[in-house]
């Protein structure tokens, strides 16, 4: 891998797990369940001690067709949140938005990574702002908007075209005045993607990875697992999530966003106990 840093992390030595918490009304999964910033709070403190590595707080659903809402809307759920946690300790904050004025204030809240599913398209403003205040930044490929995005499932050759427009999405971060070091890539697991091409992007993480980048995926619970499972209820895909999310670390990811963090993190310790060179016998032992 490299010597391999981001956010504070080496990369280079271990896989990071990202824990989820939507404190919305409407994401796909667990829509209401930490709408309440106590329960939000609760469910952080419970992540960290679980062993997530971050925490990527979000206040607007990006789920298919879901409305969008307003940066005031959007802010007035997620600040009492990322403050509280922040105040805590211990926990190293991901704000998931699109928009500049969320993630100026999540910032000025303790909140140190922007995770912005629009790759920095959908606000011209935050490619300026996050070069200024020289955060870590994750970049996502999504085609259209989470109301349009089912209707630009159509590649001529799927990763090469996700390849050019990650790529490009890259340069355009980088000319901004974006660090390089500061960039992570996202290819956007269900965002403009079919169950099939979902599969495909998998088994093509190499390839990603080759972009000279931290890779996160972000595949907990989705559509396309209980579509191969048969599984209808988001919140029983854990094994399908956690034998996807391993295989995704086996082919190079670094980082994986989950709902399921006490599973994940003891997941993916075995599967790096399992994977590291063992350290040679001492002499005589």
């Amino acid at each position: 891998m490299g010597n391999l840093q981001w956010a504070g992390f080496d990369l280079s030595r271990r896989k990071l797990v990202m824990g989820i918490l939507n404190v919305t009304p409407d994401s796909f999964s667990d829509g209401g369940e930490f709408f309440s910033p106590d329960n939000a709070i609760a469910a952080g403190v419970a992540m960290l001690a679980a062993g997530a590595d971050i925490l990527d707080i979000g206040g607007e659903s990006t789920r298919p067709n879901a409305t969008p809402v307003s940066p005031e809307q959007e802010s007035a759920r997620i600040l009492p949140v990322i403050r509280a946690l922040a105040a805590a300790g211990g926990a190293k904050i991901s704000v998931d938005t699109r928009t500049a004025a969320t993630m100026e204030a999540a910032l000025n809240a303790g909140a140190t990574i922007i995770n912005d599913v629009s790759g920095l398209k959908h606000d011209p403003a935050a490619s300026a702002l996050i070069a200024d205040r020289g955060c870590p930044v994750i970049l996502m490929h999504m085609r259209g908007t989470p109301q349009t995005m089912a209707c630009h499932a159509q590649y001529a050759n799927l990763i090469e075209d996700m390849l050019a427009e990650l790529t490009a999405t890259r340069d355009t971060a980088l000319a901004a005045g974006i660090k390089p070091e500061a960039i992570a890539l996202d290819p956007g697991i269900g965002f403009a993607k079919t169950g099939a091409q979902n599969l495909e992007i998998l088994r093509a993480i190499p390839r990603f990875t080759a972009l000279g980048h931290p890779l996160l995926i972000g595949l907990s619970r989705k559509k396309f697992l209980g579509d191969l499972t048969g599984e209808k209820d988001p919140a029983k895909r854990l094994p399908a999530s956690l034998a996807a999310g391993l295989y995704a670390l086996a082919q190079g990811a670094h980082i994986l966003r989950v709902h399921d963090v006490p599973e994940t993190v003891q997941g993916a310790k075995i599967w790096t106990e399992l994977t590291e060179p063992s350290p040679p016998c001492a002499k005589g032992v």
